[in-house]
């Protein structure tokens, strides 16, 4: 037998399931904070257009509840593309996700600022 015989005949090395497991909870609870907080944000801005007897716009509703959708999204993928490989190259998708997220949710802020999500 050869060597690329043996090499194509090896097992692949995979990441436990309890390793996947982990990992898939530990960040998807960091991923349900994110959408938590976008939640808080979607309450937040409509107790605010409550009070200056105002109401939020349809591109603050779009932005309000893609940015709760967003996390989620990003936390689904991550975990696809995670599936079957190595526990370095899941948190390292995990961890993409999040500064992906994070960076998309700041951009929205900047992009249109609380003043721009009530009419």
């Amino acid at each position: 037998m050869t060597a690329a015989a043996a090499e194509a005949e090896a097992p692949v090395r995979r990441t436990p399931f309890w390793l996947e497991l982990t990992l898939a909870i530990a960040f998807g609870l960091f991923f349900a904070y994110d959408a938590w907080e976008a939640v808080g944000n979607l309450v937040g801005m409509s107790q605010i257009a409550s009070a200056l007897d105002t109401s939020i716009t349809g591109l603050g509703w779009v932005v309000l509840i893609v940015s709760i959708v967003l996390p989620v999204g990003l936390f689904a993928v991550a975990f696809l593309l995670g599936r079957r490989r190595t526990a370095l190259v899941q948190a390292v998708l995990y961890l993409t996700g999040l500064a992906v997220s994070a960076a998309l949710y700041l951009d929205i802020l900047l992009m249109f600022g609380p003043g721009a999500l009530l009419s």
